[in-house]
């Protein structure tokens, strides 16, 4: 950790460097501002060979002074020297970060918002990258369009986005997430209870896994129709498999001398079964249930290709491919990724509190 955050250093150093000269040579075509921020980026890199500036508020300091910076003068021409400006900047905002997340903080509560802030603050850089690449470089919006473009087409097109949420996540993601998932989980249980089922049903599940999506899609939609009962017939398949296969192999955990000592207590199969092996299972079930909330996401979407109702995630990308608006294709990508992120958040949440007790819980 001490050799990356001297390389980051170094490079941040050295980028302050080429800022402070550029600046000062065409001074006329540069900014006070940008030749005052190379100094402060030119300081806190000497921390290499002197101990002072040492703290992260002052890496943190110089890439917020930054961000603002540039925002302010960005729909104009920038400044000379700003764009080596901005790399070092996000060098130090990398450090700073990097040092909040080794901080040991002396109560939970401030612990929990620097778990919170820290990976903001460099989702905020990625961003904030990607506007001034797009807009600085005059990057043609059919090729990519900028964070705030994407950012306007989605505020004014909520009413549309709504109805795609609508018809793609709650009625065919979830729907089919939860069909998926507890049957995988149900076939799991008789599947361990029984060895000829083992052997006849577990293949046929992996067989059902290995069905390439876009061949199965449109057999579902001439099954079950254009609405969304056949995207979450999609969504069904993908998800079954990861819950069969994480069940199996987390009731299969439990050692013999736990299985004796339940059987001493006079415990029924089904006692042992929801009180010892699907507790053990627990973490591997909800490993499932994360992988299946993104496969479900993507199913759903993909399904939307091969025919649906003029609705939907799917449905408006392609659409909107078409006639070249990338800009509410990144919208409905935007509301998809944000449904996946809370998705896997929720889930993550619930698996910390009923799963505290496993070792990888602990140790966190």
């Amino acid at each position: 950790m001490r050799e990356l955050s001297n390389i980051l250093l170094t490079f941040a150093l050295l980028f302050s460097a080429i800022c402070f000269v550029s600046s000062t040579i065409w001074f006329s075509e540069s900014n006070i501002i940008v030749l005052i921020l190379s100094i402060v980026g030119i300081l806190l890199g000497l921390r290499l060979f002197f101990p002072f500036f040492a703290s992260f508020y002052y890496d943190l300091f110089i890439g917020v002074a930054t961000i603002i910076f540039v925002i302010l003068n960005l729909y104009e021409d920038l400044p000379n020297g700003s764009w080596p400006l901005i790399f070092s900047s996000w060098l130090y905002s990398w450090l700073a970060v990097e040092k909040i997340m080794q901080k040991q903080f002396e109560t939970n509560y401030l612990s929990t918002i620097r778990n919170f802030v820290a990976p903001i603050f460099f989702g905020v850089w990625i961003i904030f990258f990607w506007e001034v690449a797009t807009v600085g470089l005059k990057i043609p919006v059919v090729i990519l369009p900028s964070p705030s473009v994407i950012g306007i087409k989605f505020v004014a097109s909520l009413d549309i986005l709504w109805a795609d949420f609508i018809q793609t996540f709650v009625k065919s993601a979830l729907i089919g997430y939860l069909i998926g998932c507890g049957s995988g989980l149900l076939i799991a249980i008789l599947i361990d209870s029984s060895p000829f089922l083992k052997r006849g049903l577990l293949p046929i599940g992996n067989f059902i896994s290995a069905l390439p999506i876009i061949g199965v899609a449109p057999i579902m939609v001439m099954w079950f129709g254009f609405d969304w009962e056949s995207k979450a017939a999609v969504v069904v398949i993908m998800t079954f498999f990861p819950m069969l296969v994480n069940t199996i192999t987390g009731l299969s955990i439990s050692s013999q001398i736990e299985k004796d000592l339940m059987k001493t207590y006079g415990a029924s199969y089904s006692q042992t079964l929801f009180f010892l092996r699907l507790h053990g299972a627990a973490p591997f079930i909800f490993n499932a249930l994360k992988i299946n909330s993104t496969l479900a996401l993507i199913g759903a979407i993909v399904a939307e290709f091969f025919g649906t109702p003029i609705v939907g995630v799917g449905f408006r990308i392609s659409t909107e491919v078409g006639r070249m608006n990338l800009d509410m294709v990144w919208a409905e990508i935007t509301v998809a990724a944000l449904v996946g992120t809370i998705t896997y958040g929720i889930i993550t949440f619930i698996e910390k509190r009923l799963t505290f007790w496993h070792p990888s819980i602990r140790g966190n």
